[in-house]
Formats: structure tokens, sequence, C-alpha cells
């Protein structure tokens, strides 16, 4: 089993910029892909990005070009590196093991002038 714990959240303004660290502990997600996903107030969780286990990324349209997903060498940590934030871009990240299909407790982030 994996636990997950997410940061990095908080309030920043339009066009600015987070990265988000999800921290691994109880295994190595070495043999897994990792993924973030978001949910916003009164939605349903969304797809954000995925990066595979020979390091190939995807991610949902409506953050192409904007947000990169990567992972440290020691595969302990992944992280989601988030540009030119929009106040659409506001929810709860959760950083996602693929294998086990399981989340961390989430960091909010507010995009908001």
């Amino acid at each position: 089993q994996v636990q997950l714990v997410e940061s990095g959240g908080g309030l920043v303004q339009p066009g600015e910029s987070l990265r988000l660290s999800c921290a691994a502990s109880g295994s190595t997600i070495r043999f897994s892909a990792m993924a973030w996903d978001r949910q916003a107030p009164g939605k349903e969780r969304e797809f954000v990005a995925i990066i595979n286990r020979d390091g190939s990324t995807g991610y949902a349209n409506s953050v192409k070009s904007r947000f990169t997903i990567s992972r440290d060498n020691a595969n302990t940590t992944v992280y989601l590196q988030m540009n030119s934030l929009k106040p659409e871009d506001t929810a709860v990240y959760y950083c996602r093991h693929v294998n086990t299909q399981s989340w961390g407790q989430g960091t909010q982030v507010t995009v908001s002038s």
C-alpha cells in the first residue's frame, strides 16, 4: 500500500503560478503511473495530468500547455507545476497512485483577484 500527502496549494491571483507536491510513503511509487485530479465545489472530480512509468505524460485539454507533471529521481515525490492559473482552476487537487487507485487528502488551490 502507499500513503500520499499533497501540499503546496494556496490562494493566488489569475496569471500566477503554484507548484503542488505529492509525498509518498509506505511503499515506492516506482512501479505505478501517478496522476493528479481535481474537484471544484459542487462538481465531479476530473482528471488533470498523468505521468507514466516510462516518463511519458498526458494532460486534460483544459490545462495542456499550462501545467506540467513530473517526479523526482528517487520516486518519492510527484509534482504539478501550474502556470498561468485561471479562476476555473480553483479546486481541491488530489494525487493518485494509479495501480491502486489511491488518493491523498487533497490540497486547496484558489485562483481569485
